[in-house]
């Protein structure tokens, strides 16, 4: 939702120009870029190969970003700016970790099965969504009503993370047991 509707967004509610939004666009994706990274990172090196920290982390911090950038007020361009490309900097670990982390608690000869549904659900359902159901939301309950239903979604992908959490640790404990065996 963020990604799709905030020229429009920076245009109508924080009165940005047609230039300032689309500097401030790129930098949200650009700034993805080294956070994705840092986010792979983190999960590798400092949690051990454990996906769910790593995006709890981050999804945290994108909702505080996202509270931040909806509940600034018109004028404050930097604090926009910033808000926007911390929430790029911080979305696009947590996405990649998705299919990463799919892979890892799956078998190994469910790894493609794994691959494609997350693909397929973060694509089409995601787009879809993102899309048409966000532009119907903003249609009937304005911008505020759309990032009351973005919060939520932040809230539940933390949710959702955390019932992976100890399966991660199981699967690493096995795969340890396996290696040590052979």
């Amino acid at each position: 939702g963020i990604l799709d509707w905030s020229p429009t967004y920076l245009e109508e509610a924080k009165g940005f120009s047609v230039k300032e939004t689309g500097w401030a666009y790129f930098a949200y994706e650009y700034a993805g870029i080294p956070g994705t990274l840092l986010c792979g990172w983190i999960s590798d090196k400092v949690f051990k190969g454990r996906r769910a920290p790593a995006t709890i982390i981050y999804m945290i911090l994108v909702l505080i970003t996202v509270l931040v950038y909806w509940q600034n007020p018109p004028g404050n361009l930097w604090v926009d700016n910033l808000a926007l490309v911390a929430i790029g900097f911080l979305i696009y670990g947590p996405v990649m970790l998705i299919g990463v982390q799919a892979l890892d608690l799956v078998p190994k000869k469910a790894a493609g099965t794994a691959a494609g549904l997350t693909g397929l659900f973060g694509y089409l359902g995601g787009a879809l969504f993102a899309n048409i159901a966000m532009g119907f939301v903003f249609d009937q309950w304005g911008w505020d009503g759309g990032f009351i239903v973005i919060v939520l979604a932040c809230a539940l992908s933390i949710i959702f993370t955390a019932f992976t959490w100890n399966r991660e640790i199981v699967n690493l404990r096995l795969q340890k047991e396996h290696n040590e065996t052979y």
